[in-house]
């Protein structure tokens, strides 16, 4: 009995330590690597978690589970760009939301170290094919005085027991809600402000963040220099990355001014940026282009900005950015939406913009514009093994996530 009791745990530990493993062999699937051709009846093996070899006559190996993928479709993980998850579980519960803090400059602070690992959004999420997402600190309010850097955003893994253990780059970017002239009423007004007042108030704003770029490169220069009277400043030194152009800025930009403005911001202050959540393009095309700024997209499914737009015009967006040469990403800037990524870029397909690039918006441009290109977006070797098996396109609302690797590991699919 106590042969038989010791050889049952043995069975039982070996196969916990398989199905928990970040090594697998999925054989027979159709690869769409995104960055070439699909690849009919192919193979992928994931050793420790990064893909190591794509080809059609992979032999099985010892100790290495093998999933057998034939009739389905092998994608990398699909990536929501700007995202609250992790931060907000319920919005209607103040102790659940933690995203704003006071003061106009924030930079010091980090989505990562309080991302939520049990937050019921990232099984969610996961479900619909979302391996990664931004997750952004701010809620993006332009009204009472608001933000105007609220943090750094975090790239996080949707699975895993510790923020620690999630996150593939904590400093992922550094989100600033750029001035603009008010032209709609504020929170229980029914008319906008008068103009010279939001005037007045956007020139103020653009000087307060002028002084602080000022103030952080004074400090930049002295923690170089090493003083006797030196005192270290967290929040000025959270910005040190942004300057050294290592972190670049979103900057959150609805209208064609202030994607221009942001620009010009930006060619001022020597800083990497890109456009996010616009809501027009305006004649700014040629000019992101040329200064190779991304955009990240916000919800292609919403009302226009203006009365008198055309009804089309959220949907026309990404391929208007696209034409222009703008390389374009999506993001949904919220949590309860956060699984829809993959059908907001499907509706910019049915809209102008190209399948393929519609894919490519949700993978590699995606990891590319987040500075991790040479980790996440595509299936090829040497990347981590974040993809998912599906049973069509994972643009269409009637495919199924069959299962889903992050960094090689089986993961669950299975919400509330």
């Amino acid at each position: 009995r106590l042969f038989w009791a010791s050889a049952c745990v043995c069975i039982w530990g070996v196969a916990a330590l398989a199905a928990d493993s970040n090594s697998v062999l999925i054989r027979n699937a159709t690869v769409h690597p995104v960055t070439g051709p699909e690849i009919q009846n192919s193979s992928v093996l994931i050793l420790d978690g990064r893909i190591a070899e794509i080809g059609p006559k992979l032999a099985p190996r010892a100790g290495i589970r093998m999933v057998d993928a034939r009739g389905l479709h092998l994608y990398p993980g699909l990536i929501n760009a700007a995202t609250n998850v992790g931060l907000v579980e319920i919005q209607a519960l103040r102790d659940t939301v933690d995203l704003d803090e006071v003061g106009l400059f924030n930079p010091e602070l980090r989505a990562a170290s309080v991302f939520n690992p049990s937050s019921e959004h990232i099984e969610v999420t996961r479900a619909a094919g979302i391996t990664s997402v931004i997750s952004l600190p701010g809620s993006g309010g332009r009204h009472g005085g608001g933000i105007l850097i609220s943090g750094q955003g975090a790239l996080m893994h949707l699975d895993g027991w510790t923020w620690e253990e999630m996150a593939v780059k904590p400093g992922a970017v550094m989100d600033l809600l750029f001035p603009e002239i008010d032209t709609e009423p504020r929170p229980g007004s029914v008319t906008p402000p008068p103009y010279k007042e939001s005037q007045r108030e956007y020139t103020e704003r653009l000087r307060e963040l002028s002084e602080f770029f000022e103030q952080a490169r004074r400090y930049q220069k002295a923690m170089t220099a090493r003083a006797p009277d030196f005192r270290r400043d967290l929040r000025l030194e959270a910005m040190i990355p942004v300057l050294e152009g290592l972190e670049p800025i979103a900057i959150r930009a609805e209208r064609e001014r202030s994607i221009r403005d942001a620009v010009a911001f930006a060619d001022q202050e020597k800083v990497k940026i890109i456009i996010a959540d616009p809501r027009e393009i305006g004649g700014t095309g040629p000019l992101l282009k040329e200064r190779h700024i991304p955009v990240i997209l916000g919800r292609a499914f919403q009302l226009p900005m203006r009365d008198d737009d055309p009804y089309d015009a959220p949907y026309t967006l990404a391929a208007q950015f696209y034409r222009a040469g703008v390389k374009v990403c999506f993001g949904t800037f919220d949590v309860q939406f956060a699984r829809n990524v993959g059908f907001e870029a499907a509706q910019a397909s049915a809209f102008g913009l190209p399948r393929d690039e519609a894919l490519k918006a949700l993978t590699i441009n995606s990891a590319e514009i987040l500075g991790v290109g040479d980790r996440l977006g595509s299936i090829e070797k040497g990347k981590l093994g974040d993809l998912i098996l599906t049973d069509g396109d994972p643009l269409e609302a009637r495919t199924n996530i069959r299962q889903m690797f992050i960094a090689g590991r089986e993961v669950s699919l299975e919400s509330r």
